[in-house]
């Protein structure tokens, strides 16, 4: 998986199965998230997420090591494959509401891929938000999974305090990421 790539063409996806079956961000999109002991934050001016560090876990990227249109970036890797990434984007589109960016980033979303869920979701600090789950088969490229692996993601988008669109994506080959972390970190997303 190349996190060079534009959220365009948008970091090859992946995500567990458990990812259909959460159902809310943060906490009443209000306060602040909780984040677990010994986690890791991806901090940005308009929205943070946490992530679990450590051998089995993820390890932030540089700005030199993303793409330029991530404004934060985190990546697990397996027998030197990327099998997990948590990309921020923040201004990725003119938007008025959580609706508007949820469009502009599904349309980001790699070709083939299927959305099998959407839902208004209310991250820690934020208004509203909306949360898309989608599907597709890695292409194999870019140092991701194989060819052929199932891979699903989930992206929550919405507007910062400012007004500015943000998309906090998660992404897992099949087994990747466990169901328990896969729900905390979504449950971290804070909107500034």
């Amino acid at each position: 998986m190349n996190t060079r790539r534009t959220h365009g063409a948008v970091v090859t996806g992946l995500l567990t199965a458990a990812a259909l079956t959460l159902s809310a961000c943060g906490k009443d999109g209000s306060g602040t998230a909780s984040v677990p002991d010994g986690w890791g934050t991806l901090d940005t001016k308009g929205v943070s997420v946490s992530y679990p560090k450590g051998p089995q876990g993820f390890t932030e990227q540089s700005a030199a090591g993303r793409s330029r249109y991530n404004a934060a970036a985190a990546v697990r890797k397996q027998d030197a494959r990327t099998v997990s990434v948590i990309t921020v984007q923040l201004g990725f589109t003119k938007a008025d509401s959580a609706e508007q960016a949820a469009i502009a980033a599904e349309a980001g979303i790699e070709m083939g891929a299927r959305i099998t869920g959407e839902k208004d979701v209310r991250p820690a600090g934020g208004a509203g938000a909306k949360r898309v789950d989608f599907t597709f088969k890695a292409t194999g490229e870019d140092g991701g999974p194989p060819r052929g692996t199932p891979v699903k993601g989930v992206i929550v988008t919405g507007l910062d305090s400012h007004g500015r669109t943000y998309a906090v994506r998660v992404d897992a080959a099949r087994g990747a990421l466990p169901a328990a972390d896969l729900k905390k970190i979504v449950d971290s997303v804070e909107v500034h």
